[in-house]
């Protein structure tokens, strides 16, 4: 028998699987089950993969599958989404995928063009946005109200965040960003990276969601914000 918290985090992985495929960070488990820490997290999914109910797959970061399910489900359980959870459209990205692979067909009516700004490092920043490269169709309910861009991902330091190298991230933009945002930073006008924003007093960090990758902080003069996160696309 599981206990309430170990449903509820069996429940949150199973849902974030069947939306996006991606199993959530630590971090976003932490926040949905209101624990202080990670540890209570590594507890709980020690607990569960004991019991039979996930496996950890090896050699994959954070990489989680739900084997089962109870049988009968305990009422009133609920999760809270806090914090930014990307929305995933499956999609071939502006290009041709396998028929096997591909997308639902979405009607031109229901979405908009969104420029194709070239590629984004999601690890060591690389050079800064280039010039159109093609056009992406993005449901219009993900992009009302604004200017947006997309860039493609090439890096894994943001693979705790849901963000995983190959995806196409869906950026609206903005100058100003809120502590906690991932964005699109522009360093000393001439690298771009994709990262969450921190602020510490004066400085700005821009922090990894990975634990191989350092933060990396600044001053407030050399980063500049060019827009942030609102979804992603990924190829199947």
């Amino acid at each position: 028998m599981l206990t309430r918290k170990q449903l509820e985090l069996l429940m949150f992985i199973h849902e974030r699987l069947k939306e996006s495929g991606v199993p959530p960070s630590f971090d976003e488990m932490k926040d949905a089950l209101d624990l202080k820490s990670k540890s209570g997290i590594h507890r709980l999914i020690t607990a569960l993969e004991e019991r039979g109910f996930i496996r950890r797959l090896p050699n994959r970061a954070r990489a989680l599958e739900v084997i089962k399910l109870p049988e009968t489900m305990q009422p009133g359980i609920g999760r809270a989404r806090k914090g930014f959870a990307p929305a995933v459209i499956e999609g071939d990205g502006g290009r041709k995928a396998p028929a096997a692979a591909a997308a639902p067909s979405l009607d031109s009516r229901d979405t908009v063009p969104v420029p194709v700004m070239g590629r984004i490092a999601a690890g060591v920043p690389i050079a800064a946005i280039q010039n159109q490269s093609h056009i992406l169709h993005v449901p219009i309910d993900l992009v009302a109200g604004g200017e947006h861009y997309a860039l493609e991902v090439r890096g894994d330091s943001m693979i705790e965040a849901g963000i995983l190298d190959g995806d196409t991230v869906v950026i609206k933009k903005s100058d100003t960003a809120d502590s906690g945002d991932i964005i699109v930073a522009l360093v000393d006008d001439e690298e771009a990276t994709l990262k969450r924003l921190r602020r510490k007093g004066a400085s700005v960090a821009l922090e990894a969601a990975n634990p191989a990758y350092e933060t990396r902080i600044f001053g407030p003069d050399r980063v500049r914000i060019q827009g942030r996160l609102v979804a992603l696309m990924r190829r199947y």
